[in-house]
């Protein structure tokens, strides 16, 4: 499969630079694991970590998930790999394969899409139940790009510690 990453406006209005620097975000984590086999993918950074490109983006998965259907869209859903909310669990991937992680995750980033797009306005509040404080949607948008710098930067060291490649 062919990633295109697109680079993100320079001029644009609020809404259409976050929507542009997320999916850019969103792009890159897929260029990093991309023509990687299950097993290239599962290859973890250094012990004791379980860090692997793969519970990265199963990670993310989790993190859309929570941020814009449990959050912003109040949905009443489960993670994906954890019933008691634990987000590192995602990170365990040993025994992930790809197709299921990269189809959770392309799910998810879908649904954060249309949840966006849907919403009337950045200035949207919704209540994070967890840990009881309030964001709005202009804060999840922004921290969705910092979860996804932070983590495309592990991804950087990952993908060259399996074969090398940089600069991607």
């Amino acid at each position: 499969m062919t990633v295109e990453r697109l680079n993100p406006p320079t001029i644009a209005d609020e809404r259409e630079m976050l929507r542009a620097h997320l999916d850019f975000h969103r792009q890159t984590l897929e260029l990093k694991c991309a023509g990687l086999s299950d097993d290239q993918l599962r290859t973890r950074s250094m012990p004791p970590s379980t860090l692997s490109l793969l519970g990265v983006v199963r990670h993310m998965a989790e993190v859309e998930r929570n941020w814009f259907r449990r959050v912003i869209d109040a949905q009443d859903v489960p993670l994906v790999w954890s019933d008691d909310f634990d987000f590192q669990r995602a990170y365990e991937a040993s025994d992930a394969d790809s197709a299921t992680a990269f189809g959770a995750w392309r799910a998810e980033t879908e649904h954060a899409r249309r949840i966006e797009r849907q919403a009337p306005t950045l200035d949207l509040v919704a209540h994070e139940r967890r840990r009881g404080f309030d964001v709005s949607l202009r804060w999840v948008m922004l921290h969705m790009i910092h979860e996804y710098a932070r983590h495309n930067g592990h991804a950087d060291f990952l993908r060259e510690g399996i074969d090398g490649t940089t600069g991607v």
